[in-house]
């Protein structure tokens, strides 16, 4: 077995609606595909954009484990890594993948000391990957000497079946509470005016509780904002974005977004960021926002059926907001640690 750099030759954006040939990168979607669990798939275009680009401005190099006696050489696994720029620089942030038929082949064993060795050399000193917690990922990552640093719910809110007018009713009364503030929205990129405020509303995720990971709160400006939403471009995603302004003194107050495949969404949504700014918190502005932005985002995007979304168990509050949206719970993920 040989593990050798992906060198892509096209640009993510260039990139065609599914992978073709027998590129590493190809190849190493074919395994993340096999690998994927329950819930939207990742698309192409979107695994390609991450492994070159990374998620939000993070340098990323991918491998892939294959060895040349079977299959013609056919990829059995692999890995991206992915290194934050700007703060967090002792971290380095795994995604490893093993094919499901080449497992206990000690291929997982020998991508991980590869990947040790590679974030040692970019002077990282702390490795953070995530598993499902009842998965073959979480059973490995506990043999190696990962700790279980931060555990998540996932969460479905099936939009086929959701009680429509019970959320018109709850939005109705939320409202009541949130009298001073007034709601925005856009589909795609950030307007350029608006940039500025984005900035100040991500910095409101520097609240989300990590449980113990190694993390370093991040700080956002204008730029930064725009250069993730063109890797989301990059990746294909089209966000819905809905901002809560405060009336009086223009403040920007909070925000949701929903994140859907723009060529292909084939039935998924993605809930991603929610937040409220600490001086605006206790006027049910989350729960406002969430029911506003999934009542427009039904309207523009018909063809979605079920809109996924993350939860910390450490967050109750988020988590009584989705239960009371209807968000049902469909697994528990852990995420690992292990200094390196």
């Amino acid at each position: 077995m040989r593990i050798d750099r992906v060198m892509p030759v096209a640009q993510a954006e260039d990139e065609p609606d599914d992978p073709a040939g027998e590129s590493p990168l190809a190849g190493l979607y074919a395994v993340a595909r096999a690998c994927d669990p329950p819930g939207p798939v990742t698309s192409w275009r979107l695994f390609a954009a991450s492994a070159r680009n990374g998620w939000d401005g993070e340098r990323a190099e991918a491998w892939a484990a294959r060895d040349d006696d079977r299959s013609g050489g056919r990829v059995a696994g692999g890995y991206v890594l992915r290194f934050p720029q700007d703060q967090n620089t002792h971290l380095a942030l795994l995604q490893l993948m093993t094919h499901p038929e080449r497992r206990r082949e000690g291929i997982g064993r020998a991508l991980l000391d590869h990947a040790i060795g590679r974030a040692r050399a970019a002077g990282r000193r702390v490795l953070i990957t995530e598993a499902p917690a009842d998965g073959p990922g979480s059973a490995f990552a506990k043999t190696r000497g990962f700790s279980p640093a931060s555990t998540e719910t996932r969460l479905v809110l099936d939009l086929r079946t959701a009680d429509w007018s019970g959320l018109e009713l709850l939005r109705a009364r939320t409202v009541r509470h949130a009298t001073d503030y007034s709601l925005e929205r856009w589909a795609g990129p950030t307007p350029d005016d608006l940039l500025s405020d984005m900035a100040r509303l991500m910095e409101g995720m520097n609240d989300e509780p990590l449980g113990d990971l190694a993390m370093e709160d991040r700080r956002w400006t204008a730029d930064r904002v725009r250069t993730r939403e063109e890797m989301r471009g990059r990746a294909g995603q089209r966000a819905y974005t809905m901002i809560a302004r405060h009336t009086a003194s223009g403040e920007p107050a909070g925000f949701t977004q929903i994140l859907v495949d723009a060529e292909r969404p084939e039935g998924w949504g993605r809930q991603a960021a929610t937040t409220v700014l600490a001086p605006h918190r206790g006027r049910r502005l989350g729960l406002l926002l969430k029911l506003a932005n999934i009542t427009w985002f039904r309207a523009c995007e018909p063809s979605v059926e079920r809109v996924i979304t993350w939860n910390s168990v450490r967050n109750p509050h988020m988590l009584a907001i989705n239960e009371a949206m209807g968000f049902e719970a469909l697994d528990t993920w852990h995420q690992w640690q292990l200094e390196i």
